[in-house]
């Protein structure tokens, strides 16, 4: 098998423990994969960013202005360092659909990390692209994250069309509106699947939206914390 980021063979070291249970089969190379350093100091227990604060100030600042979120919580895997905004950017705006699998196991990981925290039977919601969005890309990359999932995943939420996230100002997606719509009830707890956490707008204007619908409760597993 091949990396799927610099092509290079992956070849499986032979030890006694491999000959008697195949090794997980792996998506980089060992080079590639070490450069996807997961969070693993402390964080904020509200958005994930790496922080020495139980709650950063971003998220003091969105209680204090706006009060309680919709949103209980946001849990990402990576932080936004260079080899991943490389990978981001060829797996998202360069269609290279297949890149988005080397994410596989340690978003899988995390959720596995998340589980018990989580309430009884939650569904997994992709947050949607518009239409005109879908046609640019030709995917959806957090309807894939959401498939990584072992849980139903429900495609709940649909997006009017705007200006793309990466080209807004942080100012300008904080005072951004509601772009998303919902026609149907919700009864059970929602986690959301989403590529990048960066303010966090996206994420908690779905979650309100999805609380205005009767969703018990709304948390959010993000691959990236920019």
């Amino acid at each position: 098998m091949n990396c799927l980021w610099c092509d290079a063979d992956i070849i499986p070291a032979i030890t006694w423990k491999t000959i008697l249970q195949p090794p997980e089969s792996k998506n980089l190379c060992p080079p590639c994969e070490e450069q996807l350093q997961v969070i693993r100091g402390n964080r904020c227990r509200k958005c994930s960013r790496e922080s020495e604060e139980k709650l950063c100030s971003d998220c003091r600042w969105r209680e204090r202005n706006e009060g309680e979120s919709s949103l209980a919580w946001n849990y990402s895997v990576f932080p936004y360092n260079e080899r991943m905004q490389e990978m981001v950017s060829k797996w998202k705006y360069r269609g290279d659909y297949a890149i988005g699998n080397a994410f596989k196991r340690d978003y899988l990981k995390a959720f596995n990390h998340i589980a018990p925290s989580l309430p009884n039977d939650p569904a997994v919601v992709p947050i949607p692209l518009s239409e005109e969005r879908i046609k640019e890309r030709g995917f959806n990359q957090s309807r894939m994250l959401a498939q990584f999932l072992p849980i139903e995943m429900v495609e709940l939420l649909k997006r009017t069309h705007s200006e793309k996230q990466s080209k807004r100002t942080r100012r300008q997606r904080l005072a951004a509106g509601n772009p998303f719509f919902i026609n149907q009830t919700v009864n059970k707890p929602v986690i959301l699947a989403d590529d990048i956490y960066t303010t966090g707008t996206t994420l908690h204007h779905a979650a309100s939206i999805l609380k205005m619908h009767g969703c018990p409760a709304v948390f959010a597993l993000t691959l990236v914390r920019g």
